[in-house]
């Protein structure tokens, strides 16, 4: 109480004296905080009840107006004495100290305020960074302290003031041995009083301006600086006597002193305090994003950033639930890292296992934005132990088991994390880790050559339905994602030599055939016996093409070699018989429908497929290796299984295997399209497209509908049932096969769409 009186009557003589210059004051501020040490008796009354942080406020504000009276970048006398007197150094040392109790908090702040209310650059002096050098240190080493927050506001501003100046980094890198010998120091109480220049050099290897470091003027030689001295020799004589109590330090081992900045606020993400832990974490964003190659590299290499991360990631998803409802996972509110607040009591929607599963999306999204703001050598080297250390480590033996629980938890948490990502380097390791890096043609005797990639797409065609759909999700999301590799390790390098086509030169006598728009050697499928019953409702006629299609121009000419559309269009539309067809009972579900969406899904595709340079048209069959035996792959192996047991697979999984199909159909890529979409292409001897695949389906259909009594009506029903037209009843038999006649139907409507959306594209000018 009688400290506090004391400092109420102190601002009030100053209120009413003489105001100082500038100078004289902030001397009498910094002789009052050292006569403390010099002349208490008690170093145990906490710091509040002194003069202290009185004293250093005003000094802070004397600061602040000396630089607004002056020009920018000029130094004034009061810096230059804080400067030249080593008060920094000083004022680490008492904080170290913590006396008294209460004085380390008091230096953060002072710091914090210095660095942040100054605008001239302080940190490459030898006298400003080498002290905040050493508080940098403290910071960190025990959590849940009473000084957490001004800590990690303290990293915070030095964090900030290096995205400013990103060189001033360097300045924080120390030599390995020479960190060492400063750790040793550190436990000196000398250590305030550094050794000059050529002492600085040594512990940084840096090499600094005279004008810099020494920001003289002849101010320095005035009476009033000479008398500090002798006062901080006797301060330090003072704190000769005062013990620095030895602090248990945070359980984060660190391997060196390389790059203190980063493992102080490595420790501060481990605190119990959500928004401290949060402050760090925005931190090393700042501090991954510097473009110094050097600190890229000391970060990586010295630092325990990539295990911080990874360990974190592992422990997590460790902790969640051996089973946990794939709906729930999907379904869970989109997950940002400096949002992970959950209260379960609030939750109207919790479930099992939800804390968890939020506290490990939220920091693989950490994970995933600070790879993607990283310096690019940073960012690949953080890639890359995500991958060996979490995917490879963790994530592989649960998504490798037998236990169909295990395999569809596993799954559904790739799904949604394949969903997550948007670093493209974070990208590129997950498809490595999923596909593998392998890009040369696929052989049926090695498609277990990456394991993993086997186990996944072998999953598509699973025993258990669940499994299959989350599988297929998993790669119909992964085939959206900007990254070259997936479609090229999935697809594109087993048809990149067309040897799934016979090659037929063209002879005088096919010119004819050529002009009505017909390949050589290919079947008119209006002509096969399968498409004789054609209904005109679902055919465009020659009037409605003329006005649909693209107009032909000399660039564009009508027959430019490739198979007129509206016939491979009819020749999809035609495929499913009439009498196994319910769409045009039921009004909205035409063909017209499919066109919109298939417009809007192939620019966006597009959009994503540019900056690949794909060729525009298909390789030249006179470079083809024709010879060369042609296997589909191993995915599309898989989908062109299911698809040919559309009759007899669950809606459902029908439903997910034909959108994968069709997606895999938009992508804007010749052999794609003339492989998945082209009815007339040539195949080889014994190869299938997937129009060959239908096509056979369609032609067990055919039989198995004369097995049927009322098939129309029964079908016509259960595709009400299935819009919500009409109310659930009795069931129907052989709901499996009305349910894939169904999807077949709108399938072939759908590529349709797609074929004519394509070929319009490519057509216009």
């Amino acid at each position: 109480m009688f400290s506090k009186f004391t400092s109420i009557l102190q601002h009030a003589v100053e209120a009413l004296a003489p105001s100082l210059p500038l100078q004289e004051d902030f001397v009498y501020h910094w002789k009052a905080i050292t006569h403390y040490y010099i002349e208490t008796s008690d170093d145990k009354a906490p710091v509040t009840d002194t003069n202290i942080p009185s004293h250093l406020e005003q000094m802070l504000v004397i600061l602040v107006q000396e630089e607004s009276e002056r020009e920018f970048g000029e130094t004034g006398p009061c810096m230059e004495y804080l400067l030249h007197h080593k008060i920094l150094e000083t004022l680490y040392t008492l904080g170290k100290a913590d006396c008294p109790p209460g004085m380390k908090q008091q230096v953060l702040v002072f710091y914090t305020k210095l660095l942040g209310k100054i605008r001239q650059p302080l940190l490459p002096h030898i006298n400003v960074h080498r002290p905040v050098q050493k508080l940098i240190r403290l910071c960190g080493e025990v959590l849940a302290t009473p000084t957490e927050n001004e800590e990690i506001q303290f990293l915070c501003i030095v964090c900030a003031k290096l995205k400013q100046d990103p060189y001033l980094v360097n300045f924080f890198l120390e030599n390995k041995l020479k960190s060492l010998a400063s750790k040793e120091a550190a436990n000196a109480t000398s250590e305030d009083i550094p050794k000059g220049q050529d002492s600085l050099s040594a512990d940084t290897g840096q090499c600094f301006r005279p004008e810099e470091l020494s920001g003289a003027s002849g101010a320095e030689s005035t009476e009033s600086e000479e008398e500090p001295p002798q006062q901080i020799d006797d301060l330090s004589a003072g704190l000769d006597g005062l013990s620095v109590a030895a602090l248990p330090e945070a359980t984060v081992v660190r391997p060196n002193q390389d790059y203190n900045l980063v493992n102080s606020l490595l420790n501060l993400t481990r605190s119990p305090d959500g928004r401290i832990a949060v402050k760090a974490c925005e931190g090393l964003m700042l501090l991954v994003s510097l473009p110094e190659p050097a600190a890229a590299k000391c970060l990586t290499q010295s630092t325990c950033l990539c295990e911080l991360l990874t360990d974190r990631l592992a422990s997590l998803y460790r902790a969640l639930p051996q089973s946990v409802d794939p709906l729930d996972i999907e379904t869970v509110e989109a997950i940002n890292w400096g949002l992970d607040s959950y209260s379960h009591k609030e939750d109207a929607s919790a479930f099992p296992g939800k804390r968890a599963l939020i506290s490990f999306l939220s920091w693989f999204d950490y994970c995933d934005q600070l790879i993607k703001e990283a310096q690019k050598t940073a960012a690949v080297a953080l890639a890359k132990a995500v991958r060996e250390r979490f995917f490879i480590g963790v994530m592989e033996p649960q998504l490798m088991q037998t236990s169909e629980m295990g395999i569809l938890t596993s799954t559904a948490l790739l799904h949604r994390i394949v969903r997550q990502v948007t670093s493209d380097i974070l990208l590129q390791e997950m498809v490595f880790f999923i596909l593998g890096e392998q890009r040369e043609p696929e052989t049926l005797a090695e498609i277990s050559r990456h394991p993993l990639r086997h186990r996944l797409i072998e999953h598509c065609d699973h025993i258990s339905d669940e499994i299959s759909i989350m599988t297929l999700r998993m790669f119909e999301h992964l085939l959206q994602k900007p990254n070259e590799h997936i479609l090229y390790n999935l697809v594109l390098r087993n048809l990149e030599e067309r040897n799934y086509t016979e090659y037929k030169p063209v002879c005088p006598e096919d010119k004819d055939v050529m002009e009505n728009g017909l390949i050589a050697g290919a079947v008119d499928l209006e002509e096969d016996p399968l498409f004789t019953d054609i209904s005109p409702d679902n055919t465009l006629s020659n009037q409605e093409w003329l006005s649909s299609s693209p107009p032909t121009t000399p660039d564009h000419p009508k027959n430019d070699g490739k198979t007129e559309v509206h016939k491979i269009v009819n020749s999809f539309l035609c495929l499913v018989p009439d009498e196994a067809k319910s769409s045009y009972h039921v009004e909205g579900t035409g063909y017209d429908t499919y066109l919109r969406d298939a417009h809007r899904q192939f620019r966006d595709y597009c959009a994503i497929c540019l900056r690949w340079e794909w060729p525009g048209s298909p390789k030249a069959l006179e470079k083809c290796n024709l010879e060369a035996a042609f296997f589909e792959g191993h995915f599309l192996k898989v989908l062109f299984d299911r698809m040919g047991r559309i009759l007899d697979q669950p809606y459902d999984v029908n439903l997910q295997v034909t959108s994968v199909l069709s997606r895999l159909s938009l992508f804007p890529h010749p052999h794609i399209h003339e492989y998945l979409l082209d009815p007339y292409v040539n195949l080889a001897s014994g190869c299938r497209s997937l129009f060959s695949v239908i096509v056979r389906v369609v032609g067990d259909l055919m039989v198995r509908i004369q097995r049927i009594q009322d098939f129309t009506p029964k079908l016509l029903l259960v595709r009400k049932r299935l819009l919500g037209l009409e109310p659930e009843g009795p069931v129907i038999d052989h709901i499996t096969l009305l349910e894939g006649v169904i999807v077949l139907e709108e399938f072939c409507k759908e590529l349709a769409a797609i074929a004519f959306v394509k070929y319009h594209a490519a057509s216009t000018p």
